[in-house]
C-alpha cells in the first residue's frame, strides 16, 4: 500500500501542550516539514521564545535554544555568525516580537542579519492570561482591556510585516494565515522560500502567521477560526511585503 501521509522528521513525539483549537501544532508542522523537506533539518537551529511556544524545544526535533522574552533574535544573530552554515530560526509569538522584543526584530531586520523569524501572531497575550497586546485588533476585549481596545488611549494595533518590509536589508517579508486549508498551503511555501533565501545569503526573513487563541478569545475553535477570517485578515492583509528576488 501506498504511504499516502506520514509524520515529519521535523517534530519530535512528545504530545503538544497547547490548548485546544490553538493553531500553533499547525505553524510547528509547517516549520517542521519545511525543514525536513528543504534538507535542513539536520543543520537547524531554533530559538524558542517567552510565551505559549515556550516548550517549542520539545517539538521541534532539532537543536533549540531558549531565549529571554523578545530577546530571540538578539540570541539568533549569535548562533548564525558563529555557524553561518546552519538555518537559524527564531518562533516568536506577538506578545513577545511585538512588544518587549521589538527593538531586537528592528534591529535585526536592520543589520540584515540572516536568519529566517516565524511571527505567531493571535493578536492577544495567550500564555499569560489574554492581556491586551500590541496587535490586539480596537474594540477587541482583553483581561486589561475589558471594554475593548481604545486607540485613543492604547494606540493602533502594530502591523509588524509592514513596518519591516521598509527596511532595506530584510530580504523577505510575508503574511500568511492558517485559518483553512487553502491558506495553510499558501503559509508553508511561504515558510519554505523564507528559508531557501536565508540560505541562499539573501539576509533577513520574516512570515508572520495569523494565527487563533480560542481560550482567551472565549471563542470555540471554529468561532476563533471565522473571526481571524472577518476581523484580522482586513485589518492585516495577507500577502508579500519585500522579497529580494523582485526588487529592481
Amino acid at each position: 500500500m501506498a504511504v499516502v501521509f506520514e509524520k515529519t522528521r521535523g517534530l519530535t513525539d512528545k504530545t503538544f501542550t497547547y490548548c485546544p483549537g490553538c493553531t500553533h501544532g499547525i505553524i510547528h508542522r509547517l516549520v517542521a516539514e519545511s525543514l525536513e523537506e528543504l534538507g535542513l533539518l539536520d543543520n537547524a537551529i531554533g530559538v524558542a521564545p517567552v510565551g505559549c511556544s515556550v516548550f517549542a524545544y520539545d517539538f521541534f526535533n532539532c537543536d533549540m535554544q531558549e531565549a529571554a522574552h523578545g530577546r530571540a533574535p538578539a540570541a539568533a544573530t549569535g548562533i548564525k555568525r558563529v555557524n553561518p552554515n546552519a538555518a537559524v530560526f527564531t518562533y516568536q509569538g506577538d506578545g513577545d516580537l511585538a512588544s518587549i522584543g521589538t527593538a531586537e526584530i528592528v534591529h535585526a531586520a536592520m543589520r540584515g542579519e540572516k536568519i529566517t523569524t516565524i511571527f505567531v501572531n493571535n493578536a492577544i497575550y495567550g500564555m499569560t492570561g489574554g492581556q491586551m497586546a500590541p496587535t490586539t485588533l480596537v474594540g477587541q476585549k482583553a483581561t486589561t482591556a475589558p471594554y475593548g481596545r481604545d486607540e485613543n488611549h492604547a494606540g493602533m494595533p502594530l502591523r509588524v510585516s509592514e513596518m519591516l518590509a521598509t527596511i532595506p536589508k530584510t530580504a523577505f517579508v510575508e503574511r500568511v494565515s492558517v485559518h483553512d486549508v487553502k491558506h495553510i498551503i499558501q503559509a508553508k511555501k511561504a515558510i519554505k522560500k523564507a528559508f531557501q533565501l536565508q540560505m541562499e545569503g539573501k539576509g533577513f526573513t520574516l512570515i508572520e502567521v495569523l494565527s487563533t487563541c480560542p481560550t482567551n478569545w472565549g471563542k470555540t475553535p471554529i468561532e476563533a477560526l471565522k473571526w481571524l477570517q472577518e476581523n484580522m485578515i482586513p485589518y492585516y492583509p495577507l500577502g508579500n511585503f519585500k522579497n529580494i528576488e523582485e526588487v529592481k
